[in-house]
């Protein structure tokens, strides 16, 4: 955290436990750690993959994307299941099958293994990428709610840069991905071994954070959420908040529910469900984590040697967390739907680029291709940009969003719903891509992303109202 988000946090209301907010988020920012580290250390030990499992284009894509089909269910269940065992809980559940995935996936002997590893990861992949922004929007006060929950963001580009320099290091020390490491394994195992250590870390830490009071006064546990208050506001503002949370929810006070999510005077889903599920879908339809899941095979398959693609990757990272900082420093005063429509604008135009450079490119007689003149460099800066654009856009804002969008009684369920379809997004985005690279190719494949970042604009435009500095218990479905 900045200190200069530090000072604004303490410059609004003496009342306002600044330590304990600052560690809330520093704790469940962590969980985004693991989410971008898990979801990043594949890029970078496909050759191992390939070697160890005898894998063609179609079983790389199924390991690579085992993780999305755990991230699917581990989102939906998750934003459910926080609704009955708590926000800490759930994220501590998710960092134990962090642990148990780093450990299974690097000591995998076969495929299959391997697959199940990864769908572990991908479970508590899921359940940290809907839980860890709600939680923060729940302790968050409204008017920096914006900024500490796009530190979720940064601390995904910090695990995805974390996870590529990582590679880059073991690779380069063991002489290749597939060369003998320590203990005699190979360099890609221990790229999934390394992940055990933040994620022990993640869930020593989260034994020192209280659960959400928006939870506990849902769980009718209304004492307990005064207690959580008064060490965060103090003793006068807990009592009113814990009353306004009291009557945002449902008027006969059931606990949320999954058919909450159907407006009772239509019979019909709830507008709100629909915009949630649009933004976490279009997310993934620009296809940024082809960028981050396939990035060194796709500079490898344009001319880049493994060492300068692993580099590349890891300026993407860079280059990402230098764009989330703009977006901390903008999202609570221009807004969340103004950075959401100048990140659209901003990928169709990068994203054609990207196509255009690509429809250059030429197959040598030993069938390496190469993009000819300057449209390698056009190519890495356009996709650079365009990463750029999607860090100060929809990676960090489509998350707050769906932190705080959703009203107090169907959050829970809006998360699970919006989630899961993130998740099945990404998977459909993610293992098809090495299947499309090859036919129709890469240039009309990146030319379909930036289609869908296109449409991205109008859909904004017509269906995301604006959030910035609205209480949580004002939020309408």
């Amino acid at each position: 955290m900045t200190d200069t988000l530090r000072a604004e946090i303490a410059g609004d209301s003496s009342s306002i436990n600044h330590g304990l907010i600052a560690m809330i988020v520093a704790v469940a920012t962590i969980g985004g750690f693991m989410f971008g580290y898990d979801s990043g250390v594949i890029n970078g030990t496909q050759k191992g993959l390939e070697a160890a499992f005898d894998l063609g284009r179609l079983g790389v894509g199924i390991n690579v994307g085992a993780i999305l089909v755990g991230s699917a269910v581990g989102a939906f269940g998750a934003g459910r299941l926080a609704d009955r065992i708590g926000r800490r809980g759930v994220m501590m559940l998710a960092a134990i099958l962090f642990l148990v995935s780093a450990l299974l996936a690097g000591a995998a002997g076969g495929s299959v293994v391997f697959i199940i590893a990864r769908i572990i990861g991908g479970l508590g992949v899921g359940a940290a990428s809907v839980i860890s922004p709600v939680y923060i929007s729940e302790v968050a006060p409204a008017h920096l709610r914006g900024r500490l929950s796009t530190l979720q963001q940064v601390m995904i580009i910090t695990g995805l840069t974390g996870a590529f320099v990582a590679n880059y290091v073991l690779a380069r020390y063991a002489g290749g991905s597939t060369a003998e490491f320590w203990l005699g394994y190979p360099a890609w195992r221990w790229m999934f071994w390394l992940q055990s250590i933040p994620a022990l870390i993640y869930l020593l830490a989260l034994t020192s954070i209280p659960e959400s009071p928006r939870y506990l006064v849902a769980r009718g546990r209304d004492a307990e959420a005064a207690a959580v208050l008064t060490r965060l506001v103090g003793t006068a503002e807990a009592e009113r908040k814990v009353a306004e949370i009291r009557g945002s929810l449902a008027g006969d006070h059931h606990r949320p529910k999954l058919s909450d999510l159907v407006d009772k005077s239509t019979g019909r889903i709830r507008p709100i469900l629909w915009a949630g599920i649009g933004l976490a879908v279009f997310q993934q339809l620009v296809g940024i984590n082809v960028v981050f899941y396939y990035g060194a095979t796709l500079w490898e398959a344009v001319g880049f040697s493994e060492e300068n693609a692993l580099q590349t990757n890891i300026l993407s990272g860079v280059l990402s967390i230098a764009a989330c900082l703009f977006t901390i420093a903008t999202v609570d005063r221009i807004g969340r739907k103004p950075l959401l429509l100048i990140g659209s604008a901003g990928m169709a135009v990068t994203l054609a680029v990207v196509a255009f450079a690509f429809s250059t490119a030429i197959t040598g007689a030993d069938g390496a291709v190469s993009l000819p003149g300057s449209f390698g460099i056009v190519a890495l800066v356009a996709a650079n940009l365009f990463v750029i654009m999607f860090n100060i856009s929809w990676g960090p804002v489509m998350w707050v969003m769906l932190g705080e969008m959703f009203p107090n009684q169907i959050r829970g369920s809006g998360l699970a719903v919006s989630g899961f379809a993130q998740w099945i997004a990404n998977a459909a985005v993610s293992v098809s891509f090495p299947a499309l690279a090859v036919s129709p190719g890469l240039s009309v494949t990146y030319y379909g992303y930036a289609f869908f970042a296109a449409v991205s604009f109008f859909f904004v435009r017509r269906m995301v109202t604006e959030t910035r500095g609205r209480e949580l218990e004002a939020m309408h479905g």
